[in-house]
Protein backbone atom coordinates (compact mmCIF):
# COMPACT_ATOMS: atom_id res chain seq x y z
CA UNK A 1 0.00 0.00 0.00
CA UNK A 2 2.72 2.03 0.49
CA UNK A 3 4.10 1.80 -3.23
CA UNK A 4 1.01 3.41 -4.43
CA UNK A 5 1.05 6.02 -2.15
CA UNK A 6 4.22 6.95 -2.33
CA UNK A 7 3.76 6.89 -6.56
CA UNK A 8 1.00 9.23 -6.28
CA UNK A 9 2.26 11.42 -3.74
CA UNK A 10 5.44 11.53 -6.38
CA UNK A 11 3.35 12.60 -9.38
CA UNK A 12 1.22 14.65 -7.73
CA UNK A 13 4.36 16.95 -6.32
CA UNK A 14 6.57 16.91 -8.79
CA UNK A 15 6.91 20.42 -11.32
CA UNK A 16 9.62 17.71 -12.80
CA UNK A 17 7.89 14.77 -13.01
CA UNK A 18 4.60 17.33 -14.76
CA UNK A 19 7.62 18.26 -17.36
CA UNK A 20 8.11 14.11 -18.08
CA UNK A 21 4.16 13.70 -18.40
CA UNK A 22 4.18 17.05 -20.63
CA UNK A 23 6.50 15.57 -23.36
CA UNK A 24 4.86 12.18 -23.24
CA UNK A 25 1.83 13.52 -23.88
CA UNK A 26 2.72 15.73 -26.90
CA UNK A 27 4.09 12.90 -28.84
CA UNK A 28 1.58 10.37 -28.43
CA UNK A 29 -1.00 13.09 -29.44
CA UNK A 30 1.34 14.24 -32.43
CA UNK A 31 1.37 10.64 -33.32
CA UNK A 32 -2.03 10.27 -33.06
CA UNK A 33 -2.82 13.13 -35.14
CA UNK A 34 -0.02 11.75 -38.31
CA UNK A 35 -1.60 8.16 -38.22
CA UNK A 36 -5.42 9.11 -38.60
CA UNK A 37 -4.13 11.91 -41.18
CA UNK A 38 -1.81 9.32 -42.99
CA UNK A 39 -4.46 6.86 -42.56
CA UNK A 40 -7.22 9.20 -44.43
CA UNK A 41 -4.84 10.00 -47.32
CA UNK A 42 -4.12 6.29 -47.48
CA UNK A 43 -7.82 5.68 -47.76
CA UNK A 44 -8.54 7.88 -50.37
CA UNK A 45 -5.92 7.40 -52.44
CA UNK A 46 -6.93 3.67 -52.39
CA UNK A 47 -10.50 4.12 -53.17
CA UNK A 48 -9.55 6.68 -55.95
CA UNK A 49 -6.57 4.08 -57.24
CA UNK A 50 -8.95 1.09 -57.07
CA UNK A 51 -12.36 3.21 -58.43
CA UNK A 52 -11.65 3.31 -61.74
CA UNK A 53 -9.18 -0.11 -61.87
CA UNK A 54 -10.80 -3.28 -60.95
CA UNK A 55 -9.17 -6.22 -58.98
CA UNK A 56 -7.11 -8.28 -61.51
CA UNK A 57 -6.39 -6.87 -65.05
CA UNK A 58 -5.43 -9.15 -68.04
CA UNK A 59 -3.43 -6.35 -70.22
CA UNK A 60 -2.43 -7.08 -73.82
CA UNK A 61 1.31 -7.10 -74.58
CA UNK A 62 0.39 -4.73 -77.71
CA UNK A 63 -1.41 -1.54 -78.74
CA UNK A 64 -3.25 -3.32 -81.21
CA UNK A 65 -5.09 -5.63 -78.67
CA UNK A 66 -5.59 -9.84 -79.00
CA UNK A 67 -8.64 -11.31 -80.33
CA UNK A 68 -10.65 -13.99 -79.09
CA UNK A 69 -11.42 -12.57 -75.88
CA UNK A 70 -14.38 -14.52 -75.20
CA UNK A 71 -12.32 -18.09 -75.05
CA UNK A 72 -10.04 -16.46 -73.11
CA UNK A 73 -12.67 -15.28 -70.33
CA UNK A 74 -14.02 -18.64 -70.44
CA UNK A 75 -11.05 -20.01 -69.24
CA UNK A 76 -10.26 -17.70 -66.60
CA UNK A 77 -13.52 -18.77 -65.10
CA UNK A 78 -13.10 -22.59 -65.57
CA UNK A 79 -9.59 -21.97 -63.81
CA UNK A 80 -10.61 -19.58 -60.74
CA UNK A 81 -14.58 -19.37 -61.60
CA UNK A 82 -15.60 -19.46 -57.63
CA UNK A 83 -13.63 -16.13 -56.58
CA UNK A 84 -15.52 -14.00 -59.82
CA UNK A 85 -17.70 -11.92 -59.57
CA UNK A 86 -17.71 -9.84 -62.78
CA UNK A 87 -15.54 -9.39 -66.17
CA UNK A 88 -15.56 -7.05 -68.99
CA UNK A 89 -13.15 -5.63 -71.52
CA UNK A 90 -12.15 -2.86 -72.36
CA UNK A 91 -9.41 -0.61 -74.90
CA UNK A 92 -7.10 1.63 -73.70
CA UNK A 93 -5.04 3.77 -76.34
CA UNK A 94 -3.11 6.87 -76.38
CA UNK A 95 -4.94 9.78 -78.08
CA UNK A 96 -4.60 13.34 -78.66
CA UNK A 97 -8.00 15.56 -77.94
CA UNK A 98 -8.37 18.92 -79.36
CA UNK A 99 -11.10 21.16 -77.70
CA UNK A 100 -11.82 24.20 -79.06
CA UNK A 101 -11.75 27.73 -77.39
CA UNK A 102 -12.16 30.74 -78.47
CA UNK A 103 -12.13 29.69 -81.79
CA UNK A 104 -8.02 27.79 -81.08
CA UNK A 105 -7.81 24.08 -81.17
CA UNK A 106 -6.29 23.23 -77.34
CA UNK A 107 -4.81 19.84 -77.10
CA UNK A 108 -4.64 17.65 -74.66
CA UNK A 109 -3.30 14.49 -74.25
CA UNK A 110 -5.05 11.40 -72.91
CA UNK A 111 -5.81 7.91 -72.62
CA UNK A 112 -8.68 6.71 -74.30
CA UNK A 113 -10.75 3.86 -72.78
CA UNK A 114 -13.02 2.32 -74.71
CA UNK A 115 -15.56 0.48 -72.46
CA UNK A 116 -18.98 -1.28 -72.19
CA UNK A 117 -21.46 1.10 -70.72
CA UNK A 118 -23.39 -2.18 -69.29
CA UNK A 119 -20.77 -3.81 -68.01
CA UNK A 120 -17.80 -1.89 -66.92
CA UNK A 121 -19.97 -0.72 -63.71
CA UNK A 122 -19.64 -4.09 -62.63
CA UNK A 123 -16.02 -4.47 -62.11
CA UNK A 124 -14.97 -0.67 -60.86
CA UNK A 125 -16.76 2.06 -59.39
CA UNK A 126 -16.56 4.25 -62.35
CA UNK A 127 -20.12 5.46 -62.40
CA UNK A 128 -19.90 6.78 -58.35
CA UNK A 129 -17.94 9.96 -59.98
CA UNK A 130 -19.53 10.74 -63.02
CA UNK A 131 -21.24 14.57 -62.42
CA UNK A 132 -24.86 13.38 -63.82
CA UNK A 133 -27.40 11.20 -61.21
CA UNK A 134 -29.04 9.16 -64.12
CA UNK A 135 -25.39 8.05 -65.34
CA UNK A 136 -24.18 7.48 -61.54
CA UNK A 137 -27.46 5.05 -61.66
CA UNK A 138 -26.53 3.13 -65.35
CA UNK A 139 -23.67 4.20 -67.65
CA UNK A 140 -24.66 5.21 -71.00
CA UNK A 141 -23.15 8.13 -73.92
CA UNK A 142 -25.93 9.94 -74.27
CA UNK A 143 -26.16 13.59 -73.86
CA UNK A 144 -28.77 14.48 -71.13
CA UNK A 145 -31.20 17.12 -70.92
CA UNK A 146 -29.59 18.95 -68.36
CA UNK A 147 -29.30 18.54 -64.21
CA UNK A 148 -25.28 17.67 -64.23
CA UNK A 149 -24.42 18.93 -60.44
CA UNK A 150 -21.96 21.48 -59.98
CA UNK A 151 -21.72 24.72 -57.76
CA UNK A 152 -23.80 27.50 -57.94
CA UNK A 153 -23.29 29.39 -60.78
CA UNK A 154 -21.16 27.05 -62.82
CA UNK A 155 -21.50 26.21 -66.53
CA UNK A 156 -21.86 22.28 -66.00
CA UNK A 157 -24.72 23.25 -64.08
CA UNK A 158 -26.81 25.08 -67.01
CA UNK A 159 -25.27 22.00 -69.93
CA UNK A 160 -26.60 19.60 -72.03
CA UNK A 161 -28.78 19.68 -74.51
CA UNK A 162 -30.35 22.79 -74.06
CA UNK A 163 -26.70 24.49 -73.65
CA UNK A 164 -25.98 22.78 -76.97
CA UNK A 165 -28.74 23.68 -79.03
CA UNK A 166 -28.48 27.77 -78.01
CA UNK A 167 -24.81 27.15 -79.25
CA UNK A 168 -25.57 25.60 -82.06
CA UNK A 169 -28.42 28.35 -82.80
CA UNK A 170 -25.65 31.37 -82.35
CA UNK A 171 -22.99 29.48 -84.25
CA UNK A 172 -25.67 29.04 -87.14
CA UNK A 173 -26.65 32.77 -87.03
CA UNK A 174 -22.98 34.00 -86.47
CA UNK A 175 -21.98 31.85 -89.78
CA UNK A 176 -25.17 33.04 -91.48
CA UNK A 177 -24.43 36.98 -90.69
CA UNK A 178 -20.82 36.27 -92.12
CA UNK A 179 -21.79 35.14 -94.86
CA UNK A 180 -24.08 37.70 -95.69
CA UNK A 181 -20.98 40.61 -94.68
CA UNK A 182 -19.26 38.63 -96.83
CA UNK A 183 -21.44 38.56 -100.29
CA UNK A 184 -21.98 42.41 -99.58
CA UNK A 185 -18.34 42.52 -99.82
CA UNK A 186 -18.05 40.84 -103.21
CA UNK A 187 -21.55 42.19 -104.37
CA UNK A 188 -21.71 45.73 -103.06
CA UNK A 189 -25.35 45.08 -101.65
CA UNK A 190 -26.33 43.22 -98.53
CA UNK A 191 -28.71 40.62 -99.03
CA UNK A 192 -31.87 40.01 -97.31
CA UNK A 193 -32.38 37.60 -93.98
CA UNK A 194 -34.34 34.52 -94.68
CA UNK A 195 -36.27 34.88 -91.83
CA UNK A 196 -35.48 37.80 -89.66
CA UNK A 197 -37.10 36.82 -86.27
CA UNK A 198 -34.95 33.86 -85.86
CA UNK A 199 -32.05 36.31 -85.00
CA UNK A 200 -31.33 36.55 -81.33
CA UNK A 201 -32.10 39.92 -80.19
CA UNK A 202 -28.95 42.14 -79.96
CA UNK A 203 -28.55 45.18 -78.21
CA UNK A 204 -28.31 48.26 -81.15
CA UNK A 205 -24.87 50.10 -80.89
CA UNK A 206 -27.01 53.37 -81.39
CA UNK A 207 -29.32 53.34 -78.92
CA UNK A 208 -26.84 54.51 -76.46
CA UNK A 209 -25.83 57.46 -78.47
CA UNK A 210 -29.34 58.29 -79.98
CA UNK A 211 -28.80 61.82 -79.88
CA UNK A 212 -25.34 61.68 -82.47
CA UNK A 213 -26.75 59.17 -85.13
CA UNK A 214 -23.78 57.24 -86.73
CA UNK A 215 -23.67 58.15 -90.55
CA UNK A 216 -24.68 55.50 -92.96
CA UNK A 217 -21.59 54.20 -94.95
CA UNK A 218 -22.17 53.39 -98.08
CA UNK A 219 -20.18 50.49 -99.70
CA UNK A 220 -16.96 51.60 -101.00
CA UNK A 221 -17.32 50.15 -104.34
CA UNK A 222 -20.58 50.40 -105.13
CA UNK A 223 -19.75 54.06 -107.10
CA UNK A 224 -16.23 53.40 -107.19
CA UNK A 225 -15.11 53.97 -110.90
CA UNK A 226 -12.18 51.84 -110.25
CA UNK A 227 -13.61 48.75 -108.24
CA UNK A 228 -14.04 45.44 -110.04
CA UNK A 229 -17.22 44.43 -111.80
CA UNK A 230 -19.87 42.99 -110.29
CA UNK A 231 -20.64 39.46 -111.36
CA UNK A 232 -23.54 39.46 -113.63
CA UNK A 233 -25.69 36.62 -115.32
CA UNK A 234 -23.32 33.40 -116.08
CA UNK A 235 -23.27 33.22 -120.05
CA UNK A 236 -25.65 31.49 -121.97
CA UNK A 237 -24.00 28.32 -122.53
CA UNK A 238 -22.73 27.99 -119.44
CA UNK A 239 -26.43 28.93 -118.00
CA UNK A 240 -27.68 26.24 -120.79
CA UNK A 241 -24.97 23.41 -118.96
CA UNK A 242 -26.45 24.34 -115.24
CA UNK A 243 -30.00 23.93 -116.03
CA UNK A 244 -29.68 20.70 -117.97
CA UNK A 245 -27.39 19.45 -115.23
CA UNK A 246 -30.01 20.07 -112.44
CA UNK A 247 -32.67 18.15 -114.01
CA UNK A 248 -30.45 15.37 -114.58
CA UNK A 249 -31.06 12.30 -113.09
CA UNK A 250 -27.42 11.37 -111.57
CA UNK A 251 -26.52 8.64 -110.01
CA UNK A 252 -24.10 9.47 -107.51
CA UNK A 253 -21.89 6.18 -107.39
CA UNK A 254 -21.26 6.90 -111.29
CA UNK A 255 -17.52 8.33 -111.60
CA UNK A 256 -17.42 11.84 -111.20
CA UNK A 257 -21.11 12.29 -109.50
CA UNK A 258 -21.89 14.38 -106.90
CA UNK A 259 -21.71 12.03 -104.33
CA UNK A 260 -23.99 13.67 -101.61
CA UNK A 261 -26.68 14.01 -105.00
CA UNK A 262 -28.91 11.75 -103.03
CA UNK A 263 -28.94 13.53 -99.55
CA UNK A 264 -30.65 16.52 -100.60
CA UNK A 265 -33.52 15.20 -101.80
CA UNK A 266 -33.79 13.23 -98.47
CA UNK A 267 -35.85 14.55 -95.23
CA UNK A 268 -33.65 16.31 -92.55
CA UNK A 269 -34.66 13.63 -90.04
CA UNK A 270 -32.11 11.54 -91.67
CA UNK A 271 -29.39 13.86 -91.72
CA UNK A 272 -26.71 15.18 -89.08
CA UNK A 273 -28.65 17.75 -87.50
CA UNK A 274 -26.61 19.13 -84.02
CA UNK A 275 -29.51 20.64 -82.75
CA UNK A 276 -31.35 17.17 -82.84
CA UNK A 277 -28.00 14.80 -82.85
CA UNK A 278 -25.25 14.14 -81.26
CA UNK A 279 -22.07 12.86 -82.38
CA UNK A 280 -20.66 9.45 -80.57
CA UNK A 281 -20.72 10.46 -76.55
CA UNK A 282 -17.28 10.79 -74.97
CA UNK A 283 -16.98 11.31 -70.96
CA UNK A 284 -13.85 13.23 -69.95
CA UNK A 285 -11.57 13.72 -67.01
CA UNK A 286 -12.57 16.54 -65.13
CA UNK A 287 -9.07 17.74 -65.43
CA UNK A 288 -9.25 17.58 -69.28
CA UNK A 289 -11.69 19.82 -69.70
CA UNK A 290 -10.88 22.36 -66.89
CA UNK A 291 -8.99 24.66 -64.86
CA UNK A 292 -9.15 24.71 -61.39
CA UNK A 293 -7.70 28.30 -59.73
CA UNK A 294 -9.28 31.15 -57.17
CA UNK A 295 -10.69 33.53 -58.64
CA UNK A 296 -9.64 36.98 -57.90
CA UNK A 297 -11.68 37.37 -54.05
CA UNK A 298 -9.87 34.17 -53.20
CA UNK A 299 -12.32 31.27 -53.76
CA UNK A 300 -11.87 27.75 -55.88
CA UNK A 301 -12.95 27.92 -58.91
CA UNK A 302 -13.51 25.31 -62.42
CA UNK A 303 -12.89 27.30 -65.04
CA UNK A 304 -14.28 25.23 -67.57
CA UNK A 305 -12.90 24.86 -71.55
CA UNK A 306 -15.80 22.68 -72.37
CA UNK A 307 -19.25 21.45 -70.93
CA UNK A 308 -21.59 18.72 -71.92
CA UNK A 309 -22.83 19.22 -75.04
CA UNK A 310 -19.57 20.77 -76.49
CA UNK A 311 -18.24 18.69 -79.73
CA UNK A 312 -14.17 18.01 -79.59
CA UNK A 313 -11.95 16.16 -81.57
CA UNK A 314 -10.12 13.18 -80.90
CA UNK A 315 -6.90 11.92 -83.08
CA UNK A 316 -5.34 7.93 -82.10
CA UNK A 317 -3.55 5.49 -84.07
CA UNK A 318 -5.21 2.62 -86.15
CA UNK A 319 -4.73 -0.99 -85.17
CA UNK A 320 -3.07 -1.57 -88.34
CA UNK A 321 0.79 -1.97 -89.41
CA UNK A 322 1.77 0.78 -89.80
CA UNK A 323 -0.83 2.64 -87.64
CA UNK A 324 -2.47 6.00 -89.35
CA UNK A 325 -3.86 8.36 -87.79
CA UNK A 326 -7.78 8.37 -87.27
CA UNK A 327 -9.58 11.63 -86.07
CA UNK A 328 -13.29 11.23 -85.29
CA UNK A 329 -15.52 14.32 -83.34
CA UNK A 330 -17.34 13.15 -80.01
CA UNK A 331 -19.57 14.90 -78.11
CA UNK A 332 -19.24 15.76 -74.52
CA UNK A 333 -22.05 13.94 -72.33
CA UNK A 334 -20.41 13.91 -68.82
CA UNK A 335 -17.09 14.62 -67.02
CA UNK A 336 -15.49 12.21 -64.43
CA UNK A 337 -14.36 13.57 -61.21
CA UNK A 338 -12.26 11.06 -59.11
CA UNK A 339 -10.02 13.43 -57.15
CA UNK A 340 -6.68 11.66 -58.86
CA UNK A 341 -5.24 14.35 -60.65
CA UNK A 342 -3.56 11.51 -62.44
CA UNK A 343 -7.22 10.35 -63.90
CA UNK A 344 -9.10 13.33 -63.88
CA UNK A 345 -6.04 14.99 -66.66
CA UNK A 346 -5.69 11.41 -68.43
CA UNK A 347 -8.39 9.81 -68.79
CA UNK A 348 -11.67 9.79 -71.68
CA UNK A 349 -14.18 7.11 -72.36
CA UNK A 350 -15.78 6.03 -74.99
CA UNK A 351 -18.24 3.72 -76.52
CA UNK A 352 -16.45 0.43 -76.78
CA UNK A 353 -17.73 -0.99 -80.18
CA UNK A 354 -17.54 2.92 -81.16
CA UNK A 355 -13.62 2.66 -80.73
CA UNK A 356 -13.24 -0.85 -81.98
CA UNK A 357 -14.63 -0.06 -85.27
CA UNK A 358 -12.91 3.40 -85.49
CA UNK A 359 -9.10 1.48 -84.96
CA UNK A 360 -10.19 -1.09 -87.04
CA UNK A 361 -10.30 -3.75 -84.51
CA UNK A 362 -12.27 -6.36 -85.94
CA UNK A 363 -11.86 -9.27 -87.44
CA UNK A 364 -14.39 -11.24 -90.04
CA UNK A 365 -13.01 -14.56 -88.29
CA UNK A 366 -11.68 -13.49 -84.97
CA UNK A 367 -14.58 -10.98 -84.15
CA UNK A 368 -13.57 -7.96 -82.09
CA UNK A 369 -10.07 -7.43 -80.10
CA UNK A 370 -9.72 -6.09 -76.84
CA UNK A 371 -6.70 -4.35 -74.82
CA UNK A 372 -7.89 -5.54 -71.58
CA UNK A 373 -9.67 -8.23 -69.75
CA UNK A 374 -11.05 -6.88 -66.18
CA UNK A 375 -12.19 -8.99 -63.03
CA UNK A 376 -13.80 -8.16 -60.05
CA UNK A 377 -13.24 -10.42 -57.42
CA UNK A 378 -15.91 -11.71 -55.28
CA UNK A 379 -15.69 -10.19 -51.20
CA UNK A 380 -13.24 -11.87 -49.01
CA UNK A 381 -11.16 -13.17 -52.09
CA UNK A 382 -7.03 -13.94 -51.57
CA UNK A 383 -6.31 -11.15 -54.32
CA UNK A 384 -2.61 -12.03 -54.45
CA UNK A 385 -3.42 -16.00 -54.22
CA UNK A 386 -5.60 -15.39 -57.36
CA UNK A 387 -3.35 -13.52 -59.32
CA UNK A 388 -0.75 -16.14 -58.80
CA UNK A 389 -3.13 -18.83 -59.60
CA UNK A 390 -3.75 -16.90 -62.99
CA UNK A 391 0.04 -16.28 -63.54
CA UNK A 392 0.87 -19.72 -63.17
CA UNK A 393 -2.34 -21.03 -65.72
CA UNK A 394 -1.63 -18.22 -68.15
CA UNK A 395 2.17 -17.77 -67.96
CA UNK A 396 3.35 -14.17 -70.30
CA UNK A 397 5.66 -16.22 -72.36
CA UNK A 398 2.63 -17.98 -73.92
CA UNK A 399 -0.36 -15.66 -74.31
CA UNK A 400 -1.12 -12.38 -75.37
CA UNK A 401 -1.37 -10.89 -71.95
CA UNK A 402 0.07 -10.59 -68.81
CA UNK A 403 -1.49 -10.21 -65.29
CA UNK A 404 -1.71 -7.88 -62.71
CA UNK A 405 -4.08 -6.77 -59.80
CA UNK A 406 -4.41 -3.45 -59.30
CA UNK A 407 -2.41 -2.75 -56.16
CA UNK A 408 0.91 -4.25 -58.50
CA UNK A 409 -0.11 -1.70 -61.07
CA UNK A 410 -0.03 0.91 -58.66
CA UNK A 411 2.64 -0.45 -56.45
CA UNK A 412 4.91 2.44 -56.48
CA UNK A 413 2.32 4.61 -55.40
CA UNK A 414 1.39 3.03 -52.58
CA UNK A 415 4.92 1.65 -51.57
CA UNK A 416 5.53 5.35 -51.50
CA UNK A 417 2.47 6.28 -49.74
CA UNK A 418 3.53 3.57 -47.26
CA UNK A 419 7.24 4.36 -46.52
CA UNK A 420 6.00 7.72 -46.16
CA UNK A 421 3.70 6.88 -42.97
CA UNK A 422 6.96 4.19 -41.61
CA UNK A 423 9.02 7.18 -42.10
CA UNK A 424 7.05 9.43 -40.23
CA UNK A 425 5.71 7.09 -36.97
CA UNK A 426 9.78 6.48 -36.86
CA UNK A 427 11.03 9.98 -35.97
CA UNK A 428 7.49 10.84 -33.72
CA UNK A 429 8.08 7.68 -31.90
CA UNK A 430 12.16 8.87 -31.43
CA UNK A 431 10.28 11.87 -30.20
CA UNK A 432 8.93 10.12 -27.04
CA UNK A 433 12.08 8.20 -26.88
CA UNK A 434 13.81 11.66 -26.17
CA UNK A 435 10.62 11.64 -23.62
CA UNK A 436 11.76 8.69 -21.96
CA UNK A 437 15.49 9.69 -21.42
CA UNK A 438 14.07 12.88 -20.17
CA UNK A 439 12.16 10.62 -17.30
CA UNK A 440 15.18 8.43 -16.83
CA UNK A 441 17.22 11.58 -16.04
CA UNK A 442 14.33 12.85 -13.63
CA UNK A 443 14.35 9.51 -12.03
CA UNK A 444 17.90 9.73 -11.29
CA UNK A 445 17.33 13.04 -9.94
CA UNK A 446 14.55 11.75 -7.42
CA UNK A 447 16.64 8.49 -6.43
CA UNK A 448 19.63 11.06 -5.23
CA UNK A 449 17.27 13.09 -3.78
CA UNK A 450 15.41 10.42 -1.61
CA UNK A 451 18.20 8.59 -0.79
CA UNK A 452 17.40 9.34 3.10
CA UNK A 453 13.96 8.71 2.29
CA UNK A 454 14.82 5.25 1.10
CA UNK A 455 17.35 4.33 3.52
CA UNK A 456 14.52 5.06 6.16
CA UNK A 457 12.11 2.91 4.31
CA UNK A 458 14.64 0.01 4.07
CA UNK A 459 15.80 0.48 7.95
CA UNK A 460 11.81 0.12 8.60
CA UNK A 461 11.73 -3.53 6.81
CA UNK A 462 10.93 -2.62 3.15
CA UNK A 463 12.91 -5.17 0.19
CA UNK A 464 14.79 -4.11 -2.36
CA UNK A 465 12.06 -5.22 -4.50
CA UNK A 466 9.48 -2.81 -2.84
CA UNK A 467 11.66 -0.28 -3.22
CA UNK A 468 11.84 -0.69 -7.18
CA UNK A 469 8.46 -1.23 -7.60
CA UNK A 470 8.11 2.29 -6.38
CA UNK A 471 9.64 3.55 -8.85
CA UNK A 472 8.87 1.54 -11.72
CA UNK A 473 5.17 1.93 -10.69
CA UNK A 474 6.25 5.59 -10.45
CA UNK A 475 7.34 5.41 -14.37
CA UNK A 476 4.42 3.70 -15.42
CA UNK A 477 1.85 6.47 -13.69
CA UNK A 478 4.01 9.09 -16.04
CA UNK A 479 3.17 6.74 -18.83
CA UNK A 480 -0.13 6.15 -18.35
CA UNK A 481 -1.33 9.72 -17.67
CA UNK A 482 1.14 10.95 -20.37
CA UNK A 483 -0.04 8.45 -23.21
CA UNK A 484 -4.00 8.98 -21.79
CA UNK A 485 -3.62 12.66 -21.88
CA UNK A 486 -2.20 12.92 -24.97
CA UNK A 487 -4.52 10.11 -27.05
CA UNK A 488 -7.06 12.38 -25.92
CA UNK A 489 -5.41 15.10 -27.13
CA UNK A 490 -5.08 13.50 -30.40
CA UNK A 491 -8.55 12.43 -30.58
CA UNK A 492 -9.71 16.08 -30.28
CA UNK A 493 -7.58 17.45 -32.77
CA UNK A 494 -8.01 14.89 -35.81
CA UNK A 495 -12.13 15.53 -34.89
CA UNK A 496 -11.40 19.24 -35.92
CA UNK A 497 -8.56 19.27 -37.56
CA UNK A 498 -10.64 20.63 -40.36
CA UNK A 499 -11.91 23.85 -37.22
CA UNK A 500 -8.44 24.41 -36.62
CA UNK A 501 -7.03 24.17 -40.34
CA UNK A 502 -9.06 27.04 -40.89
CA UNK A 503 -8.59 28.98 -37.54
CA UNK A 504 -4.97 28.55 -38.60
CA UNK A 505 -5.40 29.69 -42.06
CA UNK A 506 -7.65 32.82 -40.06
CA UNK A 507 -4.53 33.43 -38.04
CA UNK A 508 -1.54 33.10 -40.73
CA UNK A 509 -3.33 34.18 -43.23
CA UNK A 510 -2.06 31.52 -45.74
CA UNK A 511 -3.57 27.99 -46.74
CA UNK A 512 -3.17 25.12 -44.73
CA UNK A 513 -4.97 22.30 -47.09
CA UNK A 514 -4.92 24.06 -50.67
CA UNK A 515 -8.00 22.02 -52.42
CA UNK A 516 -6.41 23.18 -55.93
CA UNK A 517 -3.14 21.04 -54.94
CA UNK A 518 -4.78 17.76 -53.11
CA UNK A 519 -8.25 17.99 -54.97
CA UNK A 520 -10.24 17.82 -51.30
CA UNK A 521 -12.11 19.71 -49.86
CA UNK A 522 -11.30 19.14 -46.33
CA UNK A 523 -8.07 16.84 -44.73
CA UNK A 524 -9.40 12.95 -44.75
CA UNK A 525 -8.68 11.36 -41.86
CA UNK A 526 -9.42 7.99 -40.55
CA UNK A 527 -8.77 6.63 -36.68
CA UNK A 528 -7.19 3.04 -36.55
CA UNK A 529 -7.66 1.44 -33.06
CA UNK A 530 -4.80 -0.86 -33.58
CA UNK A 531 -2.45 1.97 -34.24
CA UNK A 532 -3.84 4.11 -31.56
CA UNK A 533 -3.12 1.03 -28.99
CA UNK A 534 0.24 0.35 -30.29
CA UNK A 535 1.40 4.23 -29.89
CA UNK A 536 -0.17 4.03 -26.13
CA UNK A 537 1.07 1.04 -25.44
CA UNK A 538 5.07 1.79 -27.11
CA UNK A 539 5.17 5.49 -24.75
CA UNK A 540 4.07 3.75 -21.46
CA UNK A 541 6.76 0.88 -22.36
CA UNK A 542 8.91 3.63 -23.33
CA UNK A 543 8.01 4.93 -19.96
CA UNK A 544 8.52 1.92 -17.52
CA UNK A 545 12.10 1.21 -18.83
CA UNK A 546 13.43 4.71 -18.43
CA UNK A 547 12.23 3.91 -15.07
CA UNK A 548 13.60 0.74 -14.14
CA UNK A 549 17.71 1.61 -13.65
CA UNK A 550 17.00 4.37 -11.41
CA UNK A 551 14.63 1.57 -9.35
CA UNK A 552 17.90 -0.74 -9.68
CA UNK A 553 20.03 1.57 -8.04
CA UNK A 554 17.53 2.81 -5.87
CA UNK A 555 17.12 -0.85 -4.80
CA UNK A 556 20.59 -1.66 -4.44
CA UNK A 557 20.94 1.12 -1.99
CA UNK A 558 22.24 -0.43 2.05
CA UNK A 559 20.38 1.68 4.38
CA UNK A 560 23.53 2.36 6.26
CA UNK A 561 25.28 4.05 3.35
CA UNK A 562 22.10 5.96 2.90
CA UNK A 563 21.55 7.60 5.80
CA UNK A 564 25.34 7.82 6.99
CA UNK A 565 25.62 11.43 5.62
CA UNK A 566 22.34 12.56 6.40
Amino acid sequence: MYKLMLCLRYLKTRWIALASIISVTLGVATMVVVNAVMSGFSHEMHVRLHGILSDVVMESHSLDGFYQWERHMQAVREVAGDDIENMTVTVHVPAMLNLRVRDQWLPRQVTVIGIDDETYNNVSDFSKYLKHPSNRQQVDFDLKEKGYDGPDNSPLVESGWEYRREKIAYQQELEAEMRRFETMHQTGHLPTRTNPNELAAMDSPLEGNAAEPTPLVTPKFADDPDAPPLPGAPPADLADRIAKQSNKQVDPNTKGADPFALRHDQPKSQTFDPMKHQAPGIILGMAVASIRQRDAEGQVKDYFLAVPGDDVRLTFPSAESPPKAISETFTVVDFYESKMNEYDAGFAFVPLSKLQSLRYMTHPELGSAVSTIQIRLKPGADLNKFTNNLRAAFPAETHPFRIQSWKDMQGPLLAAVQMEKTILNILLFLIIGVAGFGILATFYMIVVEKTKDIGILKSLGASGGGIMSIFVGYGLSLGIVGSGVGCILGLLFVWNINHIAKLIEMITGREVFDPTIYYFQEIPTIVEPAAIAMVVFGAMLIAVLASVLPAIRAARLHPVEALRYE
